[in-house]
């Protein structure tokens, strides 16, 4: 064996059939140019660069639900302060090629996996140290109803974390489970709920700390809270149908990009393990108020000859047409969300528990959603032919905030 040394401090060990290079460059996040031996190095010890895109931060990551509305915005995120990031996904590769953009060459890693296949998740969580748990179901399909998602899947999830040695579990839930709301379409409430609810505590029995994350209705780019107002199926002749013309509802959504950047801080703060966080937007609105300004937005309301009207459910009995339909032909994919399930969770209101932390205390800067929503459904607004620049539509007035919000009395 021979050995040829470079200026460069590159040593190489040649041999017949093997040819070894030992770099001992400086390192650029030590001072020292020495090499560093660390006897059973931590992921945490392992930190190199100054924390941006292609730096490690010393978190290897795995995300399940990452090709969701918050899935994308949290990988985005995550990826900007150089987190390894190992991505599960189910179905096509193709559906989450876009995802590898996120962090640098070789920092984004796909596993393909099954919620139903334990031996899947194991390789998904085998050398994570955090785990983040974004799967839901906003409708039951054929192959997965809202237990095997909420309850089963979740609670599956966390042993396997907690069996692997993950060190961290972040898992999110849903504002409005604690304690449920009564129902008011179907007999037995809101399916979405109380499973979630459900898995929620079969979450903390697995992994008692694992953080939680509450958030009420986001909105972004594709989300399924302003695209189902703004669509034609949830529409009827430009009415849309409330339940008690949403006077009696009280909402405060939460842009997809705070919740994402709460989980984030939670992530690098271990002082989180084991608490519970609300995730809701700075201002609640009635949701009749919100309704009448969203579809101002939207350039479809009497101002611009539109027979816009909020109806409710007696007085416009097609609409129940329109959800048995979409139940029935639609399940796996329905139009506009229209369905009796998503209509059920629509008019439960949202009431935040003083008790529990919120997204500002893990130092979010809440966007203002008076200011963000306007430029969410800019693309869906009528007569776009119109130039903006000339002033031809003034811009309508915010929504008043809802002053007083219902209280429940939280056991």
């Amino acid at each position: 064996m021979s050995m040829h040394v470079f200026s460069n401090n590159v040593k190489v060990l040649r041999n017949r059939s093997l040819s070894l290079a030992v770099c001992s460059s400086s390192h650029y996040s030590t001072e020292s140019a020495e090499p560093q031996v660390i006897k059973n190095p931590s992921l945490s010890q392992l930190k190199r660069g100054t924390g941006g895109r292609s730096s490690f931060n010393g978190v290897v990551a795995t995300v399940f639900g990452a090709t969701g509305l918050l899935g994308a915005n949290l990988i985005n995120k995550l990826g900007k302060i150089g987190t390894q990031l190992i991505i599960p996904y189910r179905g096509d590769a193709y559906f989450i090629r876009e995802l590898k953009l996120a962090g640098d060459l070789g920092q984004v890693l796909f596993q393909p996996y099954h919620l139903q296949d334990e031996e899947s998740i194991r390789k998904a969580v085998k050398y994570s140290n955090v785990v983040i748990n974004l799967v839901g179901r906003d409708w039951e399909t054929k192959n997965f109803k809202f237990n095997d998602v909420h309850v089963e899947g979740a609670k599956r999830i966390a042993r396997i974390s907690r069996e692997m040695g993950v060190k961290r579990l972040i898992h999110v839930s849903a504002l409005n489970i604690d304690p449920l709301p009564p129902p008011f379409y179907l007999k037995k409430g809101s399916g979405f709920l109380s499973s979630k609810k459900v898995g929620e505590q079969a979450v903390c029995d697995e992994f008692p700390d694992a953080t939680i994350f509450r958030p009420s209705d986001m909105y972004g780019q594709g989300d399924r809270f302003l695209l189902m107002y703004s669509h034609a199926w949830r529409r009827t002749c430009q009415q849309i149908v409330l339940w008690k013309k949403g006077e009696q509802t009280v909402k405060q959504p939460v842009a997809v990009s705070d919740v994402a950047y709460g989980i984030v801080n939670a992530m690098l703060d271990h002082t989180t393990a084991g608490k519970i966080y609300q995730a809701v937007g700075p201002t609640p609105y009635m949701l009749s108020d919100l309704i009448d300004w969203i579809f101002a937005v939207l350039r479809r309301n009497n101002q611009f000859n539109f027979d816009y009207k909020r109806t409710g459910i007696l007085e416009n009995p097609q609409y129940l047409l329109k959800m048995w339909l979409t139940d029935k032909l639609c399940p796996s994919w329905p139009p506009g969300y229209v369905t009796a399930e998503r209509f059920e969770r629509e008019f439960a209101s949202d009431i935040v528990d003083e008790r529990l932390p919120t997204l500002e205390d893990l130092g979010v800067k809440l966007t203002k959603t008076e200011d963000n929503i306007p430029y969410e459904l800019r693309f869906l607004r009528a007569f776009q032919s119109y130039m903006d620049t000339i002033g031809e539509f003034e811009n309508p007035a915010p929504p008043p905030a809802y002053i007083a919000p219902p209280k429940r009395n939280f056991t």
